[in-house]
Formats: structure tokens, C-alpha cells, sequence
């Protein structure tokens, strides 16, 4: 990938008194519940420099890449992921693809979304339509990607996604994903959290041996999830608290769940990148049939520019 600079002195001074973008992963109740949030301000403004985004642009490649980038923690072993909203909207959709060592990569199917009269809210169902999203995943040895495509509600992305593992994978799991910007436009914070519950079986090795698979929840049990849950609910803005620079991570995890016992288990890195070269590229063109070259050449197209749709790179390649 070409990396694109942040040209904005004033924003990049905004970003170098931020607290680092790393993803924390957390259980809570001895395992009962796990979860991640994930400091990304540096990583969605990564995101609008490669792609050259509007406002609203930003906001929903954004919003949908911050959540891609949690399903990472979820991966078992090396497994990629690509996840695909198809939607009526004027958006037409998107398509993000996360790593497990910790890249993730996309785009927008419209860069230049038309906007007729002021936003309101950010109600994205204008903008997305009716659709469905699909998560494709591949582990290493697999020769196809098993996929699972579910209707989604199309107006909020982190429901959108939480609305998915209800559905395809019945999981009980929540998402919270938030971008700040400032009056003039610039991406001034940006963050995203889930929390997914475990079965019975799982927590503790001294809990989830005790545990038959078949038990349901006790009410005991339900109280406690109900709890997780309103803890979740009540966490403000993600991406307000991180540019005004007031909380770090840790901070709002142990702030939100105190009562739950949260014990942060990993701190990784997680990137937006893209694995595109010169080198793929000139291999591309240099394979093309003759006739195409030479009538590139004809018609002035030496070098030919070529743009990475999945990162926004531009190459430049000599005929």
C-alpha cells in the first residue's frame, strides 16, 4: 500500500496528544462475557486519506471498518474475513476485509455519495437502503470461504452487525461504534467496543468444567447478562470521550464494567493496510493481451494509473 500523508497540521497535532490506537481485550464474570474496544481515531483518519472522503463518506466506511476490525479478537487461528453490505441506498454499499494479524482493508461502492438536504441525524438507512450483509471467512487450509448472508435493518452499521451474529450465528452480541468530528469537518476521535456472550461451558476452566452444555441460565444468570447489558447501553460517545483526551482505554472498560470484574487479556495492534504493490500490478498489466497494450500506448495511456479499490493506492505503470 501507497501510504497516504495527513497533510492537516493542525489535526496531526490533535493526534499526537492521543492515547496510542490499540484494540484491548477484555473478559468479564470469569470469562462469561468477553470483549474488545478499539482506539482507532489514527485509523479511521488513515481510512479517509487513502480513500480522499467526504464527511458522510468517512462516517460510514468508518463506522463499518471499526467494527470489521473487532470480529479480529473472534478468529480462531488465521482466518481472513470479508464483509459485505449490499444495499438500495444511494450508498450502494460496502465491503471490508479484516485480518487475523491484525490488517484491515476496504471501500466504499460509491465514494461520492449524493446528499439532497442537510443531515439531521446519522440515520444511515437514506443512505445504505434495504440490504443484507455478508460475512465470508477463510481459515488457512480451506479451499472455499463459508459465507452466511442475513437481512439487516440498514440504519445504524453496529447494529447492523450485531443484528448478523443474532442471526447467523446466535450469539448474543453488541456493538458500539462512534466517530467525533469537529466543526470543521476533521475526524477528531473514533472507537468501537463489543461484548459477546459465552456459553455456559466456557469462562473459567474451574467454572466451564462444572457446567453441563445443556443447562439454561439460571435467573442468577440472566441478572448478571441484563447488568452487562445496561452497563453497555450507558457508555457515552466513544469517540467524544477520546478527543477530548479526558479517558484512555482502560479507563473506560474498568469505568463501564467495574462491578463485573474485567480483566484486560491482550493489547494489539490493528491497522488499516492493504497487502496491493507495484510489483502485482506491473505483473497485471505486463499480461495483458498486446493489442490492449498497444492501444493503451496509441492513446496516450503510458504509464497507465491503476488505483487499489481496496485501499485507495495509486500505481503509475510504465507500458
Amino acid at each position: 500500500m501507497v501510504k497516504a500523508e495527513i497533510l492537516d497540521k493542525e489535526l496531526k497535532s490533535h493526534l499526537d496528544g492521543l492515547e496510542e490506537d490499540k484494540m484491548r481485550i477484555f473478559t468479564l464474570a470469569d470469562g462469561r462475557v468477553r470483549g474488545a474496544l478499539f482506539h482507532g481515531t489514527r485509523f479511521v483518519n488513515q481510512i479517509r486519506a487513502q480513500h480522499k472522503l467526504g464527511i458522510l463518506e468517512t462516517y460510514i466506511l468508518g463506522q463499518a471498518a471499526l467494527c470489521g476490525a473487532l470480529t479480529i479478537p473472534m478468529m480462531k487461528d488465521m482466518e481472513h474475513t470479508v464483509i459485505k453490505y449490499e444495499g438500495t441506498g444511494s450508498a450502494d454499499g460496502y465491503s471490508i476485509e479484516a485480518d487475523s494479524t491484525g490488517y484491515v482493508r476496504g471501500y466504499l461502492y460509491n465514494e461520492h455519495i449524493p446528499v439532497t438536504k442537510p443531515l439531521e441525524n446519522w440515520d444511515l438507512s437514506e443512505f445504505l437502503g434495504v440490504g443484507n450483509i455478508t460475512f465470508s471467512r477463510v481459515h488457512k487450509d480451506d479451499k472455499y470461504p463459508q459465507s452466511s448472508t442475513v437481512d439487516v435493518d440498514n440504519s445504524n452499521i453496529a447494529k447492523d452487525f450485531a443484528s448478523y451474529f443474532a442471526q447467523s450465528e446466535q450469539i448474543q452480541t453488541a456493538f458500539n461504534s462512534s466517530i467525533q468530528f469537529d466543526k470543521q469537518g476533521r475526524v477528531v476521535g473514533a472507537a468501537a467496543m463489543y461484548l459477546q456472550v459465552m456459553p455456559k461451558t466456557g469462562g473459567t476452566a474451574k467454572v466451564g468444567s462444572q457446567v453441563d452444555s445443556h443447562d439454561q441460565d439460571t435467573e442468577e444468570d440472566l441478572e448478571l447478562l441484563r447488568k452487562v447489558e445496561n452497563a453497555f447501553r450507558a457508555c457515552p460517545s466513544l469517540g467524544l470521550l477520546f478527543s477530548e483526551k479526558e479517558v484512555d482505554s482502560e479507563d473506560i472498560i474498568i469505568g463501564l464494567f467495574r462491578e463485573f470484574n474485567p480483566l484486560i487479556t491482550l493489547k494489539r495492534d490493528i491497522v488499516f493496510d492493504c497487502k496491493c504493490n507495484e510489483e502485482q500490478f506491473i505483473h497485471y498489466v505486463h499480461n495483458l493481451p498486446a493489442s490492449e497494450i498497444e492501444d493503451m500506448k496509441k492513446n496516450g495511456l503510458d504509464p497507465v494509473e491503476i488505483t487499489c479499490r481496496n485501499c485507495g493506492s495509486v500505481y503509475k505503470i510504465k507500458l
